[in-house]
């Protein structure tokens, strides 16, 4: 007798499926991990496989998510990218990138710092001035 899947609250990524973005219906299933180990989902009605940080600003990013909030934390602290390279070992132009991803995804950034790390607005804000000026 096989167990019950979890709850899954993943939809599927891919524009081409009927069941894109939608709860119901769904057939998704858990597919393992990519090297940076995060987790693959797929849709067993488009036989797409997709990763758990598509259309998120951490997709396609070779650093752990743990990585990206310290670097973060990094920049609430006024560090500059020449000193959070030679602090993380990432190249500059790896923190420049990401850095130009989070801008572009600002809301859901906003969202999820607010939720996993304990960060006040202020602290926030003094992310985005960073930000803005680089």
């Amino acid at each position: 007798m096989a167990r019950p899947r979890g709850e899954n609250t993943v939809t599927c990524q891919n524009h081409s499926c009927r069941y894109f973005g939608r709860e119901r219906g769904k057939d998704i299933i858990k597919r393992g991990r990519n090297r940076a180990g995060h987790q693959l989902y797929k849709c067993l009605h488009c036989n797409h496989t997709y990763s758990e940080t598509l259309l998120t600003p951490l997709y396609h990013k070779h650093m752990s998510e743990n990585e990206i909030i310290r670097i973060c934390k990094l920049l609430v602290e006024k560090n500059g990218i020449r000193s959070i390279e030679r602090i993380t070992g990432h190249h500059r132009d790896t923190i420049g990138r990401l850095l130009e991803d989070l801008a572009e995804n600002a809301e859901y950034v906003n969202e999820t710092l607010l939720r996993s790390i304990p960060l006040e607005q202020y602290e926030m804000d003094e992310i985005w001035t960073m930000i803005k000026k680089t």
